[in-house]
């Protein structure tokens, strides 16, 4: 069984993963290997701060891993949060990022947004990256308990539930991480 490690100690992120690519392979978080470094994000882009991650960890423990990147872009507000999200407001608290994305977004007629998802994959000396998008509107009020970050205020297209509103089956079923983690997995399962 091919064995990856997942850059993330996201316990959410993880799960999701893991549901989504049942037991075909062994993903395994940081502190599965004992890293518990914080791994720098200072690219600009998706692409380059899921690639720090695994070069981070392929420069550091030399196995095989793939790190992500994932976002929220509001178009009324210059695709902002983007590579931004998890600390939008200075800090990582998640009810402060929608609180100031909200109060950023204002009355704004334009709701449209969209979740997108970078992952970097390192195997075989050769790097490999996969992308996941779904497009939906941003609602002004948090609704629901499931999920994580963005997901009380994100309605994706052609649904009235929010993110946090569906199971966990729901949303791995059309998630941007869903569809990148999807070309990941056919991916893998062509080269074992």
């Amino acid at each position: 069984m091919l064995e990856l490690v997942f850059a993330t100690n996201n316990a959410h992120k993880l799960e999701e993963v893991r549901a989504i690519v049942g037991d075909r392979f062994k993903i395994q978080s940081l502190a599965d290997i004992n890293c518990h470094e914080d791994i720098p994000e200072t690219g600009t882009t998706f692409e380059e701060n899921a690639k720090q991650k695994t070069d981070y960890l392929v420069n550091t423990y030399g196995l095989y891993c793939f790190g992500d990147d994932s976002g929220l872009e509001v178009d009324a507000l210059n695709k902002e949060p983007g590579v931004y999200s998890a600390r939008y407001s200075g800090s990582r608290d998640m009810e402060q990022n929608i609180d100031l994305l909200l109060e950023n977004l204002g009355n704004s007629a334009d709701r449209s947004a969209r979740f997108r998802t970078v992952i970097s994959l390192y195997l075989n000396e050769r790097q490999h990256f996969f992308e996941g998008v779904i497009e939906g509107r941003i609602i002004s009020e948090r609704r629901g308990r499931g999920g994580f970050g963005y997901d009380p205020i994100f309605i994706p297209a052609g649904y009235f539930k929010t993110f946090a509103e569906m199971t966990t089956e729901e949303k791995n079923r059309i998630s941007h991480r869903a569809i990148a983690v999807g070309k990941l997995a056919a991916f893998l399962q062509e080269y074992v």
